[in-house]
């Protein structure tokens, strides 16, 4: 699982705080003490795999440090609807300026936790493996990344620079599939992946000795077929409009991988709220 270390923890507690001028939270400087304390406690709404507990407690406690952040739960555990996350101890004020955006980065991760766990469990038993992709919230790709491990996905690329993978635009540029991969091992030693629209182009770079296609769009049939031409050559990767209903069908075409975009784009965030009560 990808693990965020406590400088990356810091500083995104830092931009959110920043973003939100929680310095100057107008509000509650003008309508709480600040002698008032209160207890305040995260709890589920919704069923959820909970994701971000790190962000949120460094959020709390940036706004001040004196606030006792208490986890009832840690990311990846499964909740029920109902379940306490985490208990706030400490300055109303402080509580109330932090609550915002903590419960929005546990909204959010949990989110993609939660819907990352659906699709693992769909294809649980056909020995395919969920990936996911940088369709990721600009700035937020290491976070967003986290939940989906949290889920259950490995990651595919961090960045446009660990890996070489060759898109149909870059096949287009360079006249063909084969063209394309001979530019890539001329300009880096890195391993190639290539994406394959079609039988012939997946046939084609199996015989440049490709050892990892991405076959995009392609349906269950052409899977199966060209699972068969790999037969143990290549690890392949099936991608392009999945869905959960779709993928168990594709699973069960023999793919190794299954990337789906939607994990980070598309996954609803989850529902939990701060219940609040002065001492």
């Amino acid at each position: 699982m990808l693990t965020l270390d406590p400088q990356e923890i810091a500083a995104f507690a830092r931009m959110v705080l920043a973003e939100d001028h929680a310095e100057n939270d107008v509000t509650s400087l003008a309508v709480v003490s600040p002698e008032a304390t209160a207890r305040g406690i995260f709890v589920a709404r919704e069923p959820m795999v909970l994701a971000g507990m790190a962000l949120a407690e460094a959020i709390v406690r940036a706004v001040d440090p004196a606030v006792t952040f208490t986890a009832h739960a840690k990311d990846g555990d499964r909740l029920e609807d109902g379940a306490e996350v985490a208990t706030l101890t400490g300055s109303a004020r402080a509580i109330l300026t932090a609550e915002r955006s903590a419960l929005n980065t546990l909204q959010h991760l949990s989110g993609i936790a939660t819907y990352t766990r659906q699709y693992v469990d769909a294809i649980e038993g056909t020995g395919a493996v969920l990936l996911d992709t940088r369709k990721t919230i600009p700035g937020l790709r290491r976070i967003g990344k986290y939940a989906t491990s949290v889920g259950g996905a490995e990651n595919h690329r961090m960045t446009l620079a660990d890996a070489i993978l060759i898109k149909d635009n870059h096949i287009a540029i360079q006249g063909g599939v084969t063209a394309a991969i001979e530019a890539a091992r001329a300009g880096s030693d890195l391993p190639i992946e290539i994406e394959c629209d079609t039988l012939e182009q997946a046939q084609e770079a199996l015989a440049c000795g490709i050892t990892h296609i991405l076959l995009d769009n392609m349906t269950p049939f052409e899977l199966r077929r060209v699972v068969a031409l790999a037969s143990g050559k290549a690890r392949l990767e099936a991608s392009g409009g999945v869905t959960l209903e779709s993928i168990r069908r594709i699973a069960e075409t023999g793919v190794d991988y299954i990337s789906v975009g939607r994990l980070t784009q598309s996954a609803p965030a989850v529902d939990i709220g701060l219940d609040f009560q002065l001492d």
